[in-house]
């Protein structure tokens, strides 16, 4: 365990990292770029066309090698994988955290199985619940999972509880800091949030590349922008396809990004904001509530709904008529929502049994 964590409190504005820690960042990119190449040089991203290096995405998970296998506790080691696959993390870039850390939860030191450090760290990732780390968890070390604390805790096991010392809860909380971070694109400006330390970061790149399966090609990576941009709309311009593929793939972008009532980007989003700056993405302005984009319309038939439609619901906060959620239809009868009912990150979702209310079809407003 390194005793050095130092998490810090998601702000909205999020851009005041990089000008903090601009000097050592790029230091740190130096010395990291070979390794970045080690660690992601076998498809984990691909590029979707954007200027400027924008639009870097996690495409693909890499497969364990022998230290990793032999070294993980296989619990953990599952809970990585399961968590990097929902998440569009590199699993393997949260297991090297979690072995920084606290070897997986086997350090002994406190505050790993039940307390916290010196300096106020939690859990087998050592995420702050107070004192100088700052409670980036929110609220209690446990508590029901029904309560919006604001902070990066999650009930990542379904128990009805997020609990800084269960790994399942742990691990997916570690991941939901990194996305808000600028992880996937940006893994070393993540990780120096997790903890602003440049020694602290080459030690975890150069773990997730041992527990990287390979030796992958050590491809050249200078000029790949890695200091993408994936929550800003101007980053899908040039996403080739029509409409419902830039809304797409700028809705996927988002996945496991947190839900924040009345946000809109680019680092956490309601459901309205993420339908908005989808279809801003696409070079559409619709309105800004779940309410009147139902107005907007053009409405379409149920059953006759395609990919980049809207599906809309009743909602918590709303009627049939005055829908108080909506997601964006994907295919096969699913969809990208950002929903609060645990305050979960943005995710996937089925919507033929949640009775949508309706649907409708933004782009044909871009053909009139």
């Amino acid at each position: 365990m390194t005793g050095t964590f130092r998490p810090r409190a998601h702000s909205r504005g999020g851009g005041d990292q990089g000008a903090v820690h601009a000097p050592v960042a790029v230091a740190l990119a130096a010395l990291t770029l070979p390794l970045l190449a080690l660690l992601f040089g076998a498809g984990l991203f691909s590029t979707h066309g954007a200027s400027g290096g924008c639009g870097l995405q996690a495409a693909a998970q890499p497969g364990a090698s022998d230290e990793a296998r032999t070294g993980i506790p296989h619990s953990y080691l599952r809970l990585y994988q399961d968590t990097g696959r929902r998440y569009g993390l590199a699993w393997n870039l949260l297991a090297a955290i979690g072995k920084v850390e606290s070897d997986h939860g086997r350090d002994p030191g406190p505050g790993v199985r039940s307390g916290a450090n010196y300096a106020g760290a939690a859990g087998p990732m050592q995420i702050g619940i107070g004192g100088a780390a700052g409670n980036t968890w929110g609220g209690a070390p446990r508590h029901r999972a029904d309560q919006h604390t604001g902070g990066f805790g999650v009930d990542g096991n379904g128990d009805g509880w997020a609990d800084v010392h269960d790994p399942a809860d742990a691990i997916p909380a570690a991941a939901r800091y990194l996305l808000a971070h600028g992880a996937p694109a940006d893994p070393h400006k993540a990780l120096f949030a997790y903890n602003p330390d440049t020694s602290y970061a080459r030690a975890v790149l150069a773990q997730a590349a041992r527990y990287a399966d390979g030796p992958p090609e050590l491809a050249a990576v200078a000029g790949t922008g890695l200091e993408s941009c994936p929550g800003q709309v101007a980053a899908y311009a040039a996403v080739p396809g029509d409409v419902a593929a830039k809304v797409i793939a700028y809705a996927r972008a988002q996945i496991g990004k947190p839900y924040v009532y009345g946000d809109e980007g680019p680092h956490a989003f309601d459901c309205s904001g993420l339908t908005m700056r989808a279809y801003q993405a696409a070079g559409i302005t619709i309105p800004r509530t779940s309410q009147t984009q139902y107005r907007h319309g053009p409405r379409i038939p149920a059953g006759t709904e395609q990919p980049g439609d809207l599906v809309f619901f009743a909602g918590s906060r709303g009627t049939p008529t005055a829908p108080g959620h909506v997601g964006i239809v994907i295919g096969g009868g699913r969809m990208i929502e950002a929903r609060c009912s645990t305050c979960g990150p943005i995710a996937t979702a089925a919507y033929t049994s949640r009775d949508p209310v309706a649907f409708t079809r933004p782009a044909a407003h871009s053909r009139r």
